[in-house]
């Protein structure tokens, strides 16, 4: 099973404006650095915690049908459906109907049903398209996880540099652990 974003957020939860007020930044000459670091303090926002948090799409792949007929979708939340399609013995794409699966939305992860194998019994791997994420905007992130995004970015913006690799602070300051804990997803 691997999984690999098809299409990126369209914007930040949180806007440049909004991080500049947080950094205290009075003029425009870092607006390039502060993007960059926004966009990172998301990717790792949503890599701690198994969230999606702008709507964008992802491809997961399996190299086989399900036994149960069930798939944990590891992105949260699950919006929609984009696509289920599975692949023939030599590599023909056979599209599986929206009648022939079902999303449940109701745990983390959420899954994926899908119904008895269709026709042909040699059918093999499968690709799932979705959409995961709290929304198009900010405005439908939690403020916990954006106010996580902007403890990381004032971290990231004040020791960019600042020194050598060796040197380079290895954790997260504590506010930003706590914001992200109760977001995580915990196995046991």
């Amino acid at each position: 099973m691997t999984m690999h974003l098809v299409l990126a957020p369209a914007v930040e939860p949180v806007t440049l404006a909004e991080a500049r007020a947080f950094l205290r930044l009075s003029t425009e000459n870092e607006d390039a650095i502060v993007q960059q670091l926004l966009r990172t303090a998301r990717e790792v926002v949503e890599g701690q915690t198994g969230l999606a948090l702008i709507s964008q799409i992802w491809r997961l792949h399996l190299d086989r049908w399900p036994r149960s007929g069930r798939i944990a979708l590891f992105r949260y939340p699950v919006r929609e459906i984009v696509a289920v399609t599975a692949y023939g013995p030599d590599g023909t794409p056979v599209e599986i109907g929206a009648g022939e699966w079902r999303l449940h939305k109701g745990e983390r992860p959420q899954r994926l049903y899908l119904n008895q194998r269709p026709g042909s019994s040699s059918l093999g791997g499968l690709e799932i398209d979705f959409v995961a994420g709290f929304g198009e905007t900010g405005a439908d992130v939690p403020d916990a996880l954006k106010h996580a995004i902007l403890t990381l970015l004032a971290h990231l913006y004040e020791f960019r540099g600042a020194f050598d690799g060796e040197a380079q602070p290895v954790s997260f300051p504590p506010a930003f652990d706590r914001l992200v804990d109760i977001w995580r997803r915990i196995s046991l």
